[in-house]
């Protein structure tokens, strides 16, 4: 076979429809739940209804009576599973209870309902103990975690912020907090396990087939090459999938137990315990600076909560550490340990509640130094990262404030809050500032021309729903210099090459890299063999993890601008978000058309934090009492009126082969505190503990 001529055209930049896109509005997209293998078994959790304690006695007499049942596992006849660095991995290994709603027994039956109907009579006796899930300032119990999410440094400190805040002439010192919040994917977690003489297949709803291959087969003491992670379509995760989790521990211990396949979905309510959340955050900072607004001085101080069986520290202060320049500077994170669930990720976790008290500040500290909001932010900029010294490798910011004024007609705004009405609705505008680190983390792919003359690309990476697929077909046509329609790209299996989870904002950046290299290696050998292919075609791949261990010292993040128009009734203290607009330099921005859906994805999510999203724990019992989505509000699509996400042409060589920066997390960060920003605008009133309910503003 001799390969056919290569083309030029540049096909990264374009707004490609997705290439699943027919799949998913025909119902051929297959998800988690939907695979049925022969012999199927459905598996129903039992959740503690104690927060802490330790069970004495499950009676299952009763749960085996209903027609179907096959088994009643709990930690008395659960398989033994090797111990895990995570806590909450060790699923029906103990008698003991860390908090309500922890697994503690699964049913197994041969259909959905007898699996409920036995789940409900299942009887358990626990001896119940004194529990404490109330996060406050001044708990006595705080601790300084040895590092945070993410590997950073838990505190950092430069000059003397102390003496700098004490003798400065402008000041802020305020409290903010963010209340715990609840991922809610559509598709909520599910898993269909199956164990045979080769080992364990798993149809698992997950950001990363190749993280929860590595991990169930430590846990159950199998090389990973016996374990096989299939994930090709994922509807969400917004980080609540990103790392393998009790449910798919259980789903493959049950399966093991009754020797057959087993199907299990968490249900809406149960994510609520055991699939992770937002830390509520109690955070004081303080601003110090001259008249002019020039910062002397920032103190960024944060409060958390993370379970007594595993630490979650979030990364909450680490944005404050790269936004401004100051030259005496302090940042810290303290946790308790309480009896609750261990928190996670959830879209930019750290920079989203860092940055609504962060921005929040700063829009105070423009009111008291009697400067505009956007003019402080831009006289504050920095010349390097004030934290580690490094060169940026790219800063738009001011560019962003400066397009985003622009368009959003900042310039007509009078600054007087409460000086706008309209009818009997009070109306203002806010800003503040978007940011979220470039990551990139080592992957694995393959690159074939196949007999017809047609590319496969393989890599283990996920599409969330993001465009994975699309963007990363538009990656490897531009590198085999040929057409989109003659490459098919195959992920979401961690029999392909293994490539890094969907998170951090870095699966496009690490995944690309490795579909480029892999790209050229194959034209290498395509030259090589001077255009003859045998018949059964010629594969060539790649591995990044040296390329990424080599990249140059930069700082590297993606910057951009929020700006939000709110309407407030004067009767009634409503809140609607009239405008937003985010104005974002992400880098090479790989197609248009799936991006614009992620940054206002993110924009709607941020919108949600900022009036409605709110995890309300009884301290009581010891759990959320909102546990679903009548109860636990979220914006609808009449919450969102009028949403634009732009940005600005960014040229970054010191990035990745595509030359992008990850945008899948950055259009959440600063829009809670654009929203906080316009209210009080509109009505004199700063609410500083989100969200913003209507009783924050009827005085």
């Amino acid at each position: 076979m001799t390969t056919t001529a290569r083309t030029a055209r540049p096909y990264v930049g374009t707004a490609l429809n997705r290439v699943e896109g027919m799949e998913k509005v025909t119902g051929r997209a297959r998800y988690a739940f939907e695979h049925s293998p022969d012999d199927l078994a459905y598996a129903v959790p039992v959740q503690a209804t104690i927060a802490r304690g330790e069970i004495r006695a499950m009676d299952v007499q009763k749960a085996h009576t209903v027609p179907g049942v096959i088994a009643v596992i709990w930690h008395g006849n659960a398989p033994r599973l090797a111990p895990a660095d995570n806590a909450e991995l060790a699923v029906l290994q103990s008698a003991r209870v860390a908090y309500r709603g922890q697994y503690v027994a699964v049913v197994v039956a041969e259909n959905l309902e007898a699996a409920r109907e036995a789940a409900r009579s299942l009887s358990v006796e626990y001896a119940g103990e004194p529990h404490d899930t109330e996060l406050r300032a001044d708990h006595p119990r705080l601790y300084r975690p040895d590092q945070v999410n993410g590997g950073y440094p838990t505190d950092s400190e430069h000059g003397d912020p102390d003496a700098a805040l004490e003798a400065a002439p402008i000041l802020v010192d305020a409290t903010y907090s963010t209340p715990a919040e609840h991922n809610n994917p559509m598709e909520p977690h599910a898993t269909v396990a199956r164990w045979d003489a080769g080992g364990l297949t798993l149809y698992d709803s997950t950001q990363g087939a190749s993280s929860v291959r590595a991990t169930l087969a430590a846990l159950f003491t199998m090389p990973p090459q016996n374990v096989r992670v299939i994930a090709p379509h994922v509807g969400g995760g917004f980080g609540s999938k990103g790392l393998p989790l009790a449910p798919v521990v259980l789903a493959a211990l049950a399966a093991k137990h009754v020797t057959r396949p087993v199907k299990l979905a968490v249900s809406r309510q149960q994510m609520f315990a055991v699939t992770g959340y937002r830390t509520p955050t109690i955070q004081r900072v303080r601003l110090g600076a001259n008249p002019d607004g020039r910062l002397t001085a920032i103190a960024h101080e944060a409060i958390e909560q993370c379970s007594t069986i595993q630490e979650f520290a979030e990364q909450t202060t680490t944005p404050t550490r790269i936004m401004y320049a100051a030259p005496n500077r302090r940042t810290t994170h303290r946790v308790v340990k309480l009896d609750v669930p261990t928190p996670s990720w959830m879209r930019a976790p750290g920079e989203t509640p860092g940055m609504f008290a962060l921005e929040s500040a700063m829009d105070e500290l423009a009111i008291a130094c009697g400067i505009d909001p956007v003019e402080l932010r831009v006289r504050n900029e920095p010349d390097a990262d004030p934290e580690s010294g490094l060169p940026f490798s790219s800063r738009n910011l001011v560019a962003c404030l400066r397009e985003g004024a622009r368009r959003f007609g900042w310039a007509d705004r009078d600054p007087t809050p409460g000086a706008r009405i309209e009818g009997r609705t009070l109306v203002g505008s806010g800003v503040a500032a978007s940011t979220y680190p470039v990551y990139r983390s080592p992957s694995q792919a393959t690159a074939r021309l196949e007999p017809d003359g047609r590319y496969t690309v393989r890599t283990a990476a996920t599409d969330i729903g993001t465009g994975a697929r699309t963007v990363l077909t538009q990656i490897a046509a531009d590198a085999l210099r040929t057409s989109p329609d003659r490459v098919r790209v195959e992920i979401g299996d961690s029999a392909l090459p293994p490539a890094v989870l969907a998170g951090g904002s870095m699966g496009t950046a690490s995944w690309g890299t490795a579909v480029v290299r892999a790209c050229e290696a194959l034209l290498a050998e395509l030259d090589r063999r001077g255009g003859d292919v045998p018949a059964d075609g010629v594969e060539a791949g790649a591995d990044t993890a040296g390329e990424v261990r080599a990249e140059e010292r930069f700082s590297r993040h993606a910057f951009g601008a929020q700006f939000a128009e709110v309407g407030v009734d004067v009767d009634t203290g409503e809140a609607r978000v009239l405008r937003l607009l985010g104005v974002f330099a992400a880098g090479r921005i790989i197609n248009p058309k799936t991006a614009r859906s992620q940054l206002i994805g993110g924009m709607t999510m941020g919108l949600s934090m900022a009036l409605f999203e709110e995890s309300v724990m009884d301290r009581e019992f010891g759990d959320y009492l909102n546990r679903d989505l009548a109860q636990y509000h979220v914006a609808s699509c009449a919450d969102v009126r009028d949403i634009e996400a732009a940005w600005i042409e960014e040229d970054d060589p010191h990035l990745n082969p595509m030359g992008s920066k990850g945008i899948g997390e950055i259009g959440i960060v600063g829009t809670a505190a654009a929203i906080a920003n316009a209210v009080h605008h509109a009505t004199g009133i700063r609410v500083r503990d989100l969200p913003i309910r209507l009783d924050k503003l009827l005085r």
